[in-house]
Formats: C-alpha cells, sequence, structure tokens
C-alpha cells in the first residue's frame, strides 16, 4: 500500500516580522507603556486655570482642582497643575509649548481667540501665549504637510509664507505653496 507523502510546512523564523513592503513591524513586549501627563506650575490659581482651559477645548473635563493643585483632561490629554505662587522662576518660556492640530480656518481662529483671549498674546507662525504666559501653536495640519512637501519649491514658498504671519491663513499660505503669492 503507498502512502502519500505530504510536504512539511516550514517553520516560521523567528526575528523581527516584515510588513509586505519590507517594513519593519515592531512590536513591544513587556511592560504597558506609561501614559506622559504635563505638569504645570502656575503663578496662578489653578482651578482657575482648569476653568479657562476647559471652556476652550470642547472634550474636556475637570477631574479635581482647587487653589492649589487642578487635574484635568483638555482633548483628551491629561494634565496636572500646580499653584507655586508669584515666583520668578517659574515663568513660562517659548521653549515649551502645546501644538493643536486643527483641519480648518474657522477652528484656526476660534482656538486663537480663545487663547489670546484676557490678556494673552499674538505671535509669529501660529503661536500665542494665553493669559497665564503658556505658549500654544494653533496649526492647521496643512501647514505641516506643505512645509514638508516632497517638492522643495511647493515646502520652501509655503515656510516663507508662513513666516510672514502670526495667526495662519490657510488660504494665504495655500496661495503661496501654488506660487499664488
Amino acid at each position: 500500500m503507498a502512502t502519500k507523502k505530504t510536504k512539511a510546512k516550514p517553520k516560521k523564523k523567528a526575528g523581527v516580522p516584515k510588513s509586505k513592503k519590507g517594513a519593519v513591524n515592531v512590536q513591544y513586549t513587556g511592560a504597558k507603556a506609561h501614559s506622559i501627563t504635563p505638569f504645570i506650575m502656575y503663578n496662578a490659581n489653578p482651578e482657575e486655570v482648569a476653568n479657562f482651559y476647559v471652556k476652550i477645548f470642547k472634550k474636556s473635563k475637570i477631574l479635581r482642582a482647587n487653589p492649589m493643585q487642578a487635574d484635568f483632561i483638555l482633548n483628551g490629554q491629561r494634565f496636572f497643575s500646580y499653584n507655586v505662587g508669584d515666583h520668578e522662576q517659574f515663568k513660562f518660556t517659548w521653549g515649551v509649548s502645546f501644538m493643536i492640530n486643527v483641519d480648518t480656518q474657522k477652528e484656526v481662529d476660534y482656538y486663537w481667540n480663545a487663547l489670546t483671549a484676557d490678556g494673552g498674546e499674538e505671535s509669529m507662525c501660529g503661536w500665542v501665549k494665553d493669559k497665564f504666559g503658556l505658549s500654544w501653536q494653533v496649526t492647521p495640519n496643512i501647514l505641516l504637510q506643505l512645509v514638508s512637501h516632497k517638492d522643495k519649491a511647493i515646502a520652501d514658498r509655503a515656510q516663507q509664507a508662513m513666516l510672514k504671519m502670526k495667526k495662519i491663513d490657510i488660504a494665504a499660505l495655500k496661495a503661496a505653496a501654488e506660487g499664488q503669492g
């Protein structure tokens, strides 16, 4: 009686899995990643700070707040703030900022106006300081796409246009990138 020979399946090679196009798929093992929570020391009442921000950012809530500390969520990102009193060494600088990614001019205008209200300051290239002195970047996604465009001429024109703006004007940015302005 004849027996059929079956082909043995090749064993999978151990190692880093690759996608169909050859790119490496990173797989993490071990402990779960820990979240990162910005801890911000204000020369202000953290309860007032939290109330100011949750009125601006739609998907936000205060977890707890009092005159010394506050724990709140802005657009899904958790923040912790602490009142250090009026100390010069705790003044904010442009060296740390939070970037708000937006899609439309209406969103640019909304965040720009909300963050500069009540004593905030406009700056260049989409940057603002809120009334507490914290820096924010109101950044349309199209800006990031244009300044990193594969066509260097488009990227350069977009970059030059952005450098002349305070609040980003999406229509003017697109026009400049296309060579119309």
